[in-house]
């Protein structure tokens, strides 16, 4: 696997394919943040990185070595350099594993004239609109009784049903969506219980279940159109499309592509970033920062080390940002119009809701011209609200230099978002060319 993910890194067609072939299994098998945390840590541990649990003493970190660590649904992972030492800086590509969608809420099963029906909150900002009259799985995760986890996903089983125009002669011309009333979906008739087949799924029994973090999810699996093949439609684009490039680019480091000699590269995907990233294993909370500290005092750096070390660190959030849309060009900057196809883009914000300045300008283009790839530039219409990621506050939590970047897509937050391929892939690269300490 690791001789096949480094190819995927060069600059030809066929590498790009390999590339998207790959993603679209990740996002398949990555339904929810805890499935992908799991799937990258598998991913990472086939590459002969060391998988460290928080509990235990970690070891001295070595040259040359890689590792990581999960908490919930994030993951962090590092490869070490040939020449690493107590000063030495680290190169973070941070992301995140979430989505918006919708999570089932505690005793989830009700029923209404004779439909069996579930009870969800909405979980950060969907598009409520695009989830209607999907095939919806459910899936996450299941604690048992004995603190075991269970990630779990069950078969097509609900659908949020769209009201007939027939009863609603004005839903043409738009619909006003109750959060409450009219995003409950059905999973049949009479009665069913969510918990039989959630323990079916994971095969234990419903009596086992002590705690659930699960979500529905849309079954249909990422595909390839446009006259060229050159778009992929996909659920959870923003932000699987960043993981999985800097999960690439990090374990083709480790099998022979370049690491900065006296840099730690690392990749850290946090969770609940919809939501504002203020958990355990968001970027507002300390995992981050928990990991490097170990590894500091693994390298026996002093107070001093680590400040002139944090001096030298770069953090790359890498986040899904708006290729402009081509019926709603009036949304977007009149003179800025980023295009799907164009290259991975650098996100600026004048108001710091993206964290990139004029040294991560220079950073960024330096990146580019090292992986041969194409870029450009997304700031918002000074009319339209501005959103913001883990960049600001990665930069505002360690003080680490940062720039935001992403792919552009149209449908964000949607049920089904739209990219293309070359973008991608060229975020891929660039992400080689950030750990190479370009």
């Amino acid at each position: 696997m690791p001789a096949s993910l480094s190819h995927q890194l060069t600059a030809s067609s066929a590498a790009r394919d390999e590339y998207i072939d790959g993603f679209a299994e990740f996002v398949t098998a990555s339904p929810t943040s805890y499935h992908a945390a799991h799937n990258a840590a598998a991913m990472l541990a086939a590459a002969g990185f060391v998988e460290l649990h928080e509990a235990d003493t970690w070891p001295a970190l070595e040259a040359g070595t890689g590792a990581f660590v999960v908490r919930d649904g994030a993951i962090i992972a590092w490869r070490a350099g040939s020449g690493v030492g107590a000063g030495s800086p680290v190169r973070v590509l941070g992301c995140h594993t979430d989505s918006p969608g919708l999570v089932l809420k505690p005793q989830p099963d009700f029923s209404a004239q004779g439909w069996a029906q579930v009870g969800v909150e909405v979980y950060g900002g969907p598009l409520l609109t695009t989830w209607f009259d999907r095939d919806l799985a459910i899936a996450g995760r299941l604690v048992t009784g004995d603190g075991r986890e269970h990630l779990v996903r069950t078969e097509a089983v609900a659908r949020v049903p769209m009201l007939a125009i027939h009863l609603d002669r004005d839903a043409g011309n738009g619909i006003t969506l109750d959060r409450q009333r009219h995003m409950q979906p059905v999973i049949g008739m009479g009665s069913a219980s969510v918990g039989e087949l959630l323990a079916s799924a994971a095969g234990i029994a419903v009596s086992d279940i002590a705690g659930a973090d699960v979500r529905l999810v849309d079954t249909q699996q990422p595909a390839l159109l446009g006259a060229s093949s050159e778009l992929l439609a996909s659920p959870r684009l923003d932000n699987l499309s960043s993981v999985y490039a800097g999960l690439v680019a990090l374990i083709a480091a480790a099998s022979g592509e370049a690491v900065a000699d006296d840099t730690i590269a690392m990749l850290a995907a946090f969770d609940h970033e919809e939501l504002g990233s203020e958990t355990r294993s968001g970027a507002c909370g300390p995992f981050l920062e928990d990991v490097i500290v170990r590894l500091r005092v693994g390298l026996g750096a002093s107070v001093e080390d680590a400040a002139r070390a944090m001096s030298q660190s770069w953090c790359l959030s890498a986040d899904a940002g708006h290729s402009v849309h081509p019926n709603y060009a009036e949304k977007h900057d009149p003179h800025v119009h980023p295009l799907a196809g164009g290259g991975p883009m650098l996100k600026v914000n004048a108001n710091q809701r993206y964290a990139t300045d004029a040294h991560g300008e220079a950073l960024w283009q330096r990146l580019c011209e090292h992986a041969d790839v194409p870029s450009q530039v997304f700031v918002s219409n000074n009319s339209v609200p501005c959103g913001s990621t883990i960049g600001p506050l990665t930069a505002t939590r360690l003080g680490m230099r940062t720039l935001d970047a992403g792919v552009p897509l149209l449908s964000m937050h949607s049920v089904r978002e739209l990219v293309h391929v070359d973008d991608l892939h060229g975020l891929a690269r660039v992400a080689g060319s950030f750990f190479a300490g370009a």
